[in-house]
């Protein structure tokens, strides 16, 4: 116990020395900038665009693979602001780095990024075909690679102390903990942690900060298609956190871009999961920092007790589906 104790006396100093120098209070601004949005056409990305352009954004660029539907996006936009935004599309799927590369290319120089884009196709691994899970890591992981590696040589050059620059990567609270039938999707939102945390440390002293995002289940075109597939035990596991509206994911996604925060929890589930999983992942709020390193042996027994529920009702659903059969 004296040993623990002398340590985190030693440790602390050091960690308010590190804290300090992240400048706690960084901001990145919003109005009078460019705003690049990949699945900008609906959802969570449509949310972010809506408020981005209220925010008083110069421009918003969407990016999405359907034609029809960025028309739409961006009919909506510019009715909602009055025409106060420029707003540009481009068609292009995510897994084509040409397409994309030509795309940001078009857009020109970027503020904010935010990596969106994504696919869920729920299904136990046994049971789902591989085209579907390269589909699932082509388009959530590989589509961030192709998006920031064609961003980032001008997002760096551009970027100051006075405006910062934003990189903000959309994963989910499957990226947070594993979930039944979601196996790919969960391999794919965890990737995109490892992305974010060694990115933050290539682009340390080049103003342009990362954001982690996580949200639950949202409450999108999306999230109805995902219901009609996904397998009766996802549900024991998705339905213990609460589903939020895009408007809701929006809000907390870009007031966490807008405090240069890495994670970024959209609800209390999110919060706490983060608290039970920070790990060696940057920190540069004091109170976060404090609630991480004081909560984390709590949100552990947390952790367990709640696999521990998860397990006994999954056990008890195969038993009845057997007993079905």
């Amino acid at each position: 116990m004296a040993k623990a104790l002398l340590m985190a006396a030693l440790l602390l100093p050091a960690a308010a020395a590190f804290l300090r120098s992240r400048r706690d209070g960084a901001r990145v601004p919003i109005i009078g900038r460019h705003v690049f949005i990949s699945g900008g056409s609906s959802g969570i990305g449509l949310a972010i665009a809506k408020l981005a352009a209220a925010a008083g954004a110069a421009k918003i660029s969407l990016l999405a693979r359907d034609a029809a539907k960025l028309s739409a996006a961006r009919a909506e936009i510019l009715r909602e602001s009055k025409g106060g935004v420029h707003v540009a599309v481009f068609s292009a799927d995510v897994r084509d780095e040409g397409a994309v590369r030509r795309a940001v290319e078009e857009a020109g120089e970027i503020d904010v990024l935010v990596c969106n884009q994504g696919v869920f196709l729920p299904c136990e691994l046994e049971k789902q075909a591989m085209e579907e899970i390269k589909f699932t890591m082509d388009v959530n992981v590989m589509g961030c690679f192709h998006l920031i590696r064609a961003a980032l040589a001008g997002m760096k050059s551009g970027a100051s102390e006075e405006k910062p620059r934003s990189i903000a990567i959309v994963s989910s609270q499957a990226g947070q903990i594993g979930v039944y039938g979601y196996t790919s999707y969960s391999a794919s939102k965890f990737a995109l942690r490892g992305l974010a945390e060694a990115l933050h440390q290539e682009l340390i002293g080049h103003n342009v900060y990362i954001s982690l995002v996580f949200p639950p289940d949202t409450d999108t075109p999306g999230l109805s298609e995902e219901l009609k597939r996904r397998p009766e035990m996802t549900s024991v596991v998705a339905g213990t956190s609460s589903c939020m509206t895009a408007e809701g994911v929006a809000k907390k996604t870009l007031a966490g871009i807008m405090a240069a925060r890495f994670m970024v929890y959209c609800n209390f589930d999110g919060l706490m999961m983060g608290i039970a999983t920070a790990g060696v992942s940057p920190q540069r709020s004091w109170a976060m920092a404090l609630a991480e390193i004081f909560g984390s042996g709590f949100m552990r027994f947390i952790a367990l007790c709640t696999q521990y529920y998860w397990s006994k009702a999954i056990a008890k659903g195969h038993q009845a589906k057997d007993k079905r059969m």
